[in-house]
């Protein structure tokens, strides 16, 4: 099994949602969280004074996968997370030595 953490755009949240649901993908969790990369934040003017902000805002989706269905769901993201500027986001893919369902107590890919 592989974690799938996608670090992408607010706005894009939808469309990513709906591309990893056309592949068959039921769960995943997803926060909101606040970072900066090479964009380094940018500066805006509030009543008149001029600060700057550091930490964008961004969405990380996180998802559980068997491992063959690891790499088409890191197309669809790509695909759909993509507009071409700065701030786009990242993908972290890592290996999950174990999954348990807590109900059920089913493990492995049965619990994903």
């Amino acid at each position: 099994m592989k974690k799938i953490e996608a670090i992408i755009k607010p706005f894009k949240l939808e469309e990513v949602k709906d591309a990893l649901s056309e592949l068959g993908i039921e769960g995943m969790t997803v926060t909101e969280v606040k970072g900066f990369g090479r964009q380094k934040g940018h500066t805006e003017i509030y009543r008149g004074s001029e600060y700057t902000v550091d930490f964008l805002p961004k969405i990380k989706i996180e998802v559980v996968l068997p491992d063959d269905r690891t790499e088409a769901a890191v197309k669809a993201i790509l695909k759909t997370a993509r507009t071409g500027k700065i701030g786009d986001g990242k993908i972290f893919v890592t290996p999950v030595e174990e999954a348990i369902r807590i109900r059920t107590e089913e493990r492995g890919d049965a619990a994903v």
